[in-house]
């Protein structure tokens, strides 16, 4: 099993190894439950989470794709798939089948046997009827739960190149981070020589004993062999049908399995000097990297136009700052504030606000990430908060200043960052 089934040397000519994005296909798992974000995946998939003022988590692997030429997308779903389907309808609708692209939103349907998606590696065994049926050279498995800006391009042709039956998109992170990733060791030539999921003592990259090389959750096949091994998976009784904790230790051990290292894809522009890839798994991490997006400059550019972030353009009018008295001024410092929203004599600091977001007269908001339309009553006064979509904040609410009050409350994480949802007012209320 070797030779990522078999290319011929035309496939492995550099001249030959530009444009083979249009010969692939990305597949998108986007059925997680995202149970380390709280009351946030409550309704929601991980996927479906919103971020960074406008976007959802799974923009950042769908617009990879598209900026990186690959013009066939399935996306798997699973886990409260509503929020997420709508989402992808209203956003992702524009490829068309007479250019040879297509997009297809894939639920768990029991389509060849009893269960739903069992694990990664299911979600791709059930549909593939569907992916044969537009016969693309390779697959690109691309986990739908991550923000980074990446040219799968570059790994395909690394893929080829190496004459790899698997390629590991690989990030390194702290060895304390990479207990929850699956994590490699390599050897010559990037050839990845064992793989651990989520090990309680992760390998560390040699003389380096505080870093890890972590899994992305990426992975390129030749759409052959990867087909090939979904099925003896399949046919293993005790398979948990994954690909972290079955398909890719398999190849480790029976054939060629290669990492591909982030610093070699990874997309800059001139204000992003280092390489940015976060897993906003937890509250925490999630509030850290929206309200990061407020710096002068920020280590991700949602700015750079030659490698866009694609989403749903939700039609809205300009955002509004009204009232301009002492005391009772409408305005935003150091702050990103999305269309439709309304700051009406209150002070915004170093916050994010989504889309449709109104912040009446007295209020002050520091370090707040407020999701789409948001509405925060006349005097409130919140510091280090995320609020849920559609929450009515009540007048004079005061939250992030008495940790042992917010948690009586709010969900209060360690970092001391409070959750705000609408059941947890009304809970208050009653």
């Amino acid at each position: 099993m070797a030779g990522g089934g078999g290319e011929d040397m035309a496939e492995r000519d550099p001249k030959m190894m530009h444009g083979l994005a249009r010969q692939a296909m990305a597949f998108v798992l986007a059925g997680g439950r995202g149970t380390r974000l709280m009351e946030l995946t409550e309704t929601r998939a991980k996927p479906a989470v919103f971020f960074g003022g406008k976007s959802r988590i799974i923009d950042f692997a769908l617009s990879n794709a598209i900026n990186s030429g690959i013009r066939r997308i399935g996306v798997a779903t699973q886990f409260m798939g509503h929020s997420l389907i709508q989402h992808m309808h209203r956003g992702w609708n524009f490829l068309r089948a007479e250019r040879n692209e297509s997009f297809d939103v894939l639920p768990a349907s029991q389509r060849t046997a009893g269960d739903w998606y069992v694990g990664t590696a299911d979600a791709l065994y059930q549909n593939i009827d569907i992916i044969e049926s537009y016969k693309p050279t390779y697959l690109v498995i691309l986990a739908g739960d991550h923000i980074y800006k990446m040219d799968y391009e570059i790994m395909l042709q690394q893929h080829v190149s190496s004459e790899a039956d698997v390629t590991v998109g690989c990030v390194e992170v702290s060895k304390s981070e990479a207990r929850g990733f699956g994590v490699m060791r390599i050897g010559a030539n990037d050839r990845i020589t064992h793989f651990l999921e989520k090990p309680q003592d992760p390998p560390t990259i040699p003389g380096r004993t505080d870093r890890c090389l972590a899994s992305m959750g990426i992975y390129v096949f030749k759409t052959s062999f990867l087909i090939e091994q979904l099925r003896r998976d399949a046919a293993t009784p005790d398979s948990s049908r994954d690909f972290g904790k079955d398909i890719i230790p398999y190849i480790v051990a029976n054939g060629t399995a290669v990492a591909h290292r982030f610093s070699r894809s990874c997309v800059r522009s001139g204000a992003e000097p280092q390489m940015y890839w976060r897993d906003v798994g937890t509250v925490d991490a999630y509030f850290d990297a929206n309200i990061d997006l407020c710096d002068v400059v920020p280590s991700l550019d949602l700015y750079h136009n030659e490698w866009p972030i694609w989403t749903y353009a939700e039609i809205t009018p300009p955002a509004k700052f009204v009232h301009n008295v002492e005391g009772r001024r409408g305005m935003a410092v150091s702050s990103s504030v999305s269309g439709g929203c309304v700051i009406s004599g209150a002070l915004v600091n170093r916050s994010l606000l989504f889309t449709g977001v109104r912040v009446n007269s007295y209020s002050q908001l520091d370090e707040v990430v407020a999701l789409p339309y948001v509405h925060i009553g006349r005097g409130v006064k919140l510091n280090k908060v995320v609020i849920d979509a559609h929450v009515n904040i009540p007048e004079g609410l005061v939250c992030g200043y008495d940790a042992e009050y917010d948690a009586k409350r709010f969900r209060r994480t360690e970092k001391g960052v409070c959750l705000i949802t609408q059941p947890m007012l009304d809970r208050l209320a009653s």
